[in-house]
């Protein structure tokens, strides 16, 4: 028999987020505030379920009434809750490698500027809940600029790492751009090498 996603989704959400050391939760209304040694997230989660919290522990439970759309929300709002306290307890990081002669990456007053071999210098506001660190990687002589990333807002961090790689995503021909760190370019043949030249 095949579990249905709802199904998945209920049977999640009926778990509790443990609450780790350091890692502090109010809940006030529909509002949950998450506080921890990586900064404080708030989450207003919706009508159809009820949050509450006990002995280190919250738990989320569909709201009487709310039939199908309770055992949804019930999932997702466990997952939110989660990475929330997750993020503030530990944080969440992304990195990228700007791959390419003369690349280079410089953060300074909450804006990124990249020289990514476009006529311009794209700059990228970089909101105050994500944490920039930038190094120089040096791979096989080959040195090249690696943008850190760190939030307690999983979401967030994933969205800003994306607009950075949309600023010049790696070409299929060489592998030049700007990469999530470890990802795979698979390089496609030119066509020289299509005809065997």
């Amino acid at each position: 028999m095949t579990e249905t996603h709802t199904g998945k989704q209920s049977r999640n959400g009926k778990k509790p987020v443990q609450l780790t050391e350091g890692v502090e939760v109010t809940i006030s209304g529909r509002e949950v505030t998450a506080k921890g040694p990586k900064g404080e997230l708030k989450h207003t989660v919706p009508a159809e379920v009820v949050v509450e919290q006990q002995e280190g522990k919250v738990t989320v439970r569909p709201a009487p009434a709310a039939g199908k759309l309770g055992l949804q929300y019930q999932g997702l709002t466990r997952a939110i809750l989660n990475n929330m306290v997750e993020g503030v307890a530990t944080g969440y990081q992304r990195s990228l490698d700007f791959r390419g002669v003369g690349y280079r990456a410089e953060f300074k007053n909450g804006q990124l500027k990249m020289t990514v071999g476009l006529s311009h210098q794209p700059l990228l506001d970089i909101p105050k809940a994500v944490t920039v660190k930038i190094e120089t990687i040096d791979e096989a002589g080959t040195k090249f600029p690696r943008v850190h990333l760190e939030s307690p807002d999983k979401q967030l961090v994933g969205r800003i790492a994306a607009r950075i790689r949309q600023v010049r995503p790696p070409e299929p021909y060489n592998g030049k751009g700007v990469r999530y760190t470890g990802e795979h370019i698979k390089e496609k043949a030119g066509k020289a090498g299509k005809a065997g030249v």
